[in-house]
């Protein structure tokens, strides 16, 4: 295995971050690394925020579920999905451009995520870990004013970044699923009930399987927060309307 692969499969998601803050060479390599990430048409539909408040961090501490580590973390990113700035620049431009719509917003969002993912390796080959932040898609209303984001903006993932503490290095990273069911020849195929629960019987542990998928799915898909994610989508896709 290469050094690129090995980096790859040791990566994991680190929440405690030791008491040392990111030289700012360190965070512009993070960033260089971002932007040359793969991009549709080498437009870079994404912008990055960089938050360095400590009140800011704080309330998206609060507002991004209650997770009090992020107000910790020494470098918080945000990735945009941004369909502004290139309607800006047409409209500034006399091309008289039509309005982003759905599918714009979805090619925003492939390239914010590809950059936040280029982010989060270097990273890791820096000596930072990371942990990527799925609840910014929530609390549209308080995001978008949060982080003054106009219209055809939508913050596709945060992470946050710090040194991981001894414990959090040695800590296992959780195993993925078997190749087999997550990689499928030619066309999608729907798996079965017994397929399923070979998939995901591993995740259980000692408890039975029926329990384990039943509480899951609770904590989870059904969670208020999954609902709230939804909701807050569906704000965020309103302006892209046709």
């Amino acid at each position: 295995m290469n050094e690129v692969l090995a980096q790859l499969h040791a990566r994991k998601s680190v929440r405690a971050f030791a008491d040392t803050p990111v030289p700012l060479e360190v965070k512009r390599a993070v960033l260089e690394a971002a932007c040359a990430a793969p991009t549709a048409g080498n437009q870079q539909l994404y912008t990055i925020l960089d938050i360095t408040d400590q009140a800011l961090k704080d309330t998206l501490a609060d507002t991004c579920d209650h997770q009090p580590f992020i107000g910790r973390a020494p470098m918080v990113l945000i990735f945009c999905a941004d369909c502004q700035k290139w309607y800006d620049a047409f409209a500034a431009g006399g091309c008289a451009p039509r309005k982003p719509e759905a599918g714009d917003l979805w090619l925003a969002l492939s390239d914010a995520n590809i950059a936040a993912q280029n982010a989060v390796t270097a990273a890791w080959s820096l000596g930072l870990g990371s942990c990527y932040i799925g609840d910014i898609l929530e609390h549209a209303e308080t995001h978008r004013e949060l982080l003054n984001l106009p219209e055809y903006v939508v913050p596709a993932a945060m992470a946050v970044f710090g040194y991981p503490t001894a414990q959090q290095l040695e800590r296992a990273k959780p195993a993925r699923r078997a190749l087999e069911h997550i990689v499928h020849e030619n066309a999608y195929r729907r798996m079965d009930a017994g397929e399923l629960e070979a998939m995901l019987a591993g995740s259980a542990g000692a408890r039975p399987y029926a329990d384990w998928l039943d509480a899951f799915c609770r904590r989870k898909y059904n969670s208020d927060f999954s609902r709230e994610m939804s909701r807050s989508m569906a704000v965020y896709l309103e302006p892209f309307r046709p």
